[in-house]
């Protein structure tokens, strides 16, 4: 059976985007390692499919470049149904938790929660998320949107590593 792997970058304050949904926070220069993917490459080709929510899907394409998975099946969960595909990504709505027991239970590689926050929490609330690797950028957003949404409940995970990058970048594993 295939896993649901959350991989994110998350702040120190652990939110995936700022108060405005922004994530330019990542590209500064004082934050990363230049030629350092921190393990990027390796899980892109463990896996070859991405589920992602509708504002995180749109916040891809506002970044002017071609749409990045090409190589993968690619869906978009989104309250409003009907939305044709496009060349690269299928929209889904509906069940969202059956929708992804389902794509576990197909044959292939693993596949990887692109997030955003309210699909993090709806997935780990239905304990669809079989391993979050979380890579913590040193700054503070202060506020902004969070790994698993505004929800209120307690989850415990387990530890497989921890890995320190330079510049203070630390890369945590956890399984639930």
């Amino acid at each position: 059976m295939r896993k649901i792997i959350l991989y994110s970058a998350i702040s120190a304050d652990d939110f995936i985007a700022d108060s405005k949904g922004q994530i330019n926070w990542l590209n500064d220069p004082n934050l990363i390692t230049e030629g350092e993917d921190y393990g990027y490459g390796a899980f892109y080709e463990s896996v070859d499919t991405t589920i992602m929510g509708n504002k995180t899907y749109t916040q891809i394409l506002g970044f002017g470049v071609d749409f990045p998975y090409p190589d993968k099946k690619n869906y978009v969960v989104t309250s409003r149904s009907g939305i044709p595909e496009t060349l690269y990504v299928r929209f889904v709505s509906g069940d969202i938790p059956a929708f992804c027991r389902g794509l576990k239970d197909e044959p292939g590689k693993d596949i990887w929660l692109v997030g955003g926050g309210k699909l993090n929490s709806t997935l780990l609330e239905a304990n669809l998320i079989d391993r979050l690797v979380l890579t913590k950028m040193p700054v503070a957003l202060g506020s902004g949107i969070p790994l698993f949404g505004d929800k209120s409940w307690k989850m415990k995970f387990r530890n497989i590593s921890t890995k320190v990058f330079g510049k203070g970048v630390l890369q945590m594993e956890f399984s639930l």
